[in-house]
């Protein structure tokens, strides 16, 4: 059998393995946290069963009312079928634990001796390819040609990823906005009920909270926009919210007045929700985008994979 083809089979499947272990790793630790946690929690009903058994065999108060009212034998042997009980679940849970953690250690111990086989995997494929490549023929030209494809989709992906990153954090802002205007909202309903400074100052210091972040947000936008170029995106993103009316808010300090703001924190919440489903909306589509550059990707590389195993070598 050649050189290379018997390297890449052997290393394919270690790839493999290691991705079915990592998969059982990942649901071992799963169990692992979740018998952890049940355990604890036998172990405490456990230990509040046992000492109640032990106040009832000491000189508690309990075990004086007990043997006053000819009901110590009686209540005694219930308490030790509670904590018998509570014993065997515990110890049940704890012997379940001690075999997850024995599978995942010896999970972790296989991946730990398969570590790096995929550069591996990789290093002897692209020197195959550079063999057959230096080889000519039509092969080669069809693999010039994949390859060509899948660097102008690496591109691709690295103005995709560029452009989620920016929505991402103008999100993250257009949610904190958000959370502001609630706030502000809920003081500000207070304040036509009588609230009066207390709701004021709480009231604008949310609104001096929504103004700050609206500024960052507008230029979070503005890079988003850019970074969408990138990717012959077009998508129109405009936020702005005023002052909030707040001189007139202090200076009338009346219904009128509050109504007022509450009015334009209203249409602001408007806003920023419509802003953020403008985000979300885009962002799915770049996700999409994202999905069908890695597939075609992946099936670059299969095709490529076919060419070369092909080629004997």
């Amino acid at each position: 059998m050649n050189h290379y083809d018997e390297q890449l089979r052997e290393l394919q499947a270690q790839c493999t393995r290691k991705k079915k272990l990592e998969a059982s790793a990942a649901e071992l630790r799963t169990q692992r946290d979740t018998y952890r946690l049940r355990a604890q929690e036998l172990e405490q009903s456990f230990q509040q069963q046992q000492a109640d058994v032990d106040r009832l065999e000491g000189r508690s108060l309990s075990a004086f009312f007990y043997n006053v009212i000819g009901k110590m034998d009686e209540k005694l042997t219930q308490e030790k079928q509670e904590a018998y009980a509570a014993r065997v679940k515990y110890d049940a849970a704890a012997r379940e634990l001690a075999g997850i953690e024995e599978d995942l250690h010896r999970c972790e111990a296989e991946l730990e001796s398969l570590q790096g086989c995929e550069s591996r995997y990789e290093a002897v494929l692209k020197e195959k390819i550079q063999a057959v490549k230096k080889a000519g023929g039509d092969v080669a030209e069809q693999i010039l040609k994949l390859e060509e494809r899948t660097a102008y989709l690496e591109s691709q992906k690295r103005e995709l990823e560029e452009a989620i990153s920016a929505g991402r954090a103008a999100l993250t802002t257009a949610d904190q906005i958000a959370g502001s205007l609630d706030s502000a909202e809920g003081w500000g309903t207070w304040d036509l009920f009588g609230g009066g400074l207390i709701s004021d100052l709480a009231k604008h210091s949310h609104l001096d909270d929504a103004q700050a972040s609206v500024e960052f947000l507008q230029s979070q936008l503005r890079r988003f926009k850019t970074e969408l170029s990138d990717v012959t995106i077009s998508a129109d993103f405009q936020v702005n919210i005023d002052g909030f009316l707040r001189v007139a808010d202090y200076l009338f300090d009346g219904i009128f007045a509050d109504w007022t703001v509450l009015d334009q924190i209203h249409q602001s919440q408007a806003q920023i929700q419509n802003t953020r489903s403008q985000i979300c909306n885009v962002m799915d589509y770049l996700q999409t985008l994202m999905d069908k550059t890695e597939t075609e990707k992946a099936d670059l590389r299969h095709e490529i994979e076919q060419l070369v195993d092909s080629v004997p070598m």
